[in-house]
């Protein structure tokens, strides 16, 4: 056993003594902050995407609307719902809906554990998997001529 320090001597503050710490009633006791940075980013829906229902159209907070003089980095929860319109359909904020943040694994939840990994992918990941292989194909294929 290590021996005491002062510091260990001291007695302990009783607990009727220490301040109480503050409820919120909107979280579930026991209830804890993600420890993951990246699921914290998820949850936000600042940096989710939206998708018009109407024409597809996507809008992404982190490129804006040029058209439309909307800057980047502005969530979609900010718009004006009584002015903002797709630019591509005109429809309007309730013809949206939220499809996630960008980097998040396309398809169903209980889906994303199948495919060898492959559903795990990001759609960008897919893109240069696939385009990957087309580009690799012909690389092979044009090889066939250095044959005699």
């Amino acid at each position: 056993m290590p021996p005491q320090t002062p510091a260990d001597t001291r007695p302990a503050t009783p607990p009727e003594l220490t301040a109480p710490q503050p409820v919120d009633a909107a979280e579930p006791v026991g209830a804890t902050e993600p420890v993951d940075a990246e699921a914290a980013v998820a949850d936000d829906p600042a940096g989710h995407r939206f998708e018009c229902r109407s024409c597809g159209y996507v809008y992404d907070p982190g490129e804006g609307v040029k058209k439309l003089a909307i800057p980047p980095g502005t969530p979609f929860l900010e718009l004006d719902p009584a002015t903002f319109r797709c630019p591509v359909c005109r429809s309007r904020v309730g013809a949206f809906k939220d499809i996630g943040p960008r980097d998040k694994p396309s398809g169903f939840e209980e889906n994303l554990n199948f495919g060898l990994g492959v559903n795990r992918l990001t759609p960008g990941q897919k893109n240069v998997l696939i385009f990957g292989g087309f580009a690799l194909a012909i690389a092979f294929f044009l090889s066939l001529y250095s044959l005699r």
